[in-house]
């Protein structure tokens, strides 16, 4: 039978180079001249530490973050920015979660969605992926064109198209 997984997982290597890019292109531009700025990314929790002088160069850092991270395939929306800036002594700090995996009621969310929908489907949670499985691979396609059209918050992949 038929079947795929949805999943929401990002390449580690290219958060990597994103972050990269977003570090070299901070160190050229000129309004982040001698500007106290950190940006450290913990790679098995996957977690940004930013670190910056004031709350407005904070915000065109994070402008600057989901720009260059768009260009490398990683969607904005896998980034959790939920938690507020803080200020520690003379800067400010924030912490940036990434998504990777879906949570469970993330997962609950999109098989409610696919079951509402009225289609031939299965949808099945297996750990942080729901696999759908059904006779048709036409009715597969319409469950990936309504995810994409659903405003979950999330970003989303559909891999292992099986027929």
């Amino acid at each position: 039978m038929p079947s795929f997984d949805i999943v929401s997982k990002v390449d580690a290597q290219a958060l990597d180079n994103s972050i990269n890019v977003v570090k070299k292109e901070i160190t050229n531009r000129f309004d982040f001249k001698d500007a106290h700025v950190v940006i450290d990314l913990n790679k098995k929790e996957y977690k940004l530490n930013i670190e910056t002088d004031d709350d407005m160069k904070m915000r065109q850092l994070l402008d600057v973050l989901i720009s260059r991270s768009h260009k490398q395939g990683i969607a904005p929306e896998a980034f959790d920015f939920s938690k507020e800036t803080y200020q520690s002594g003379k800067t400010v700090k924030k912490e940036v979660q990434v998504r990777n995996g879906l949570k469970q009621e993330d997962a609950k969310k999109i098989v409610k969605l696919i079951k509402d929908s009225g289609l031939k489907v299965q949808p099945q949670i297996m750990d942080d992926v729901v696999r759908v499985i059904s006779k048709k691979i036409d009715d597969l396609q319409e469950v990936i064109q309504l995810c994409k059209s659903a405003e979950l918050g999330l970003a989303l992949q559909y891999e292992n198209m099986r027929s």
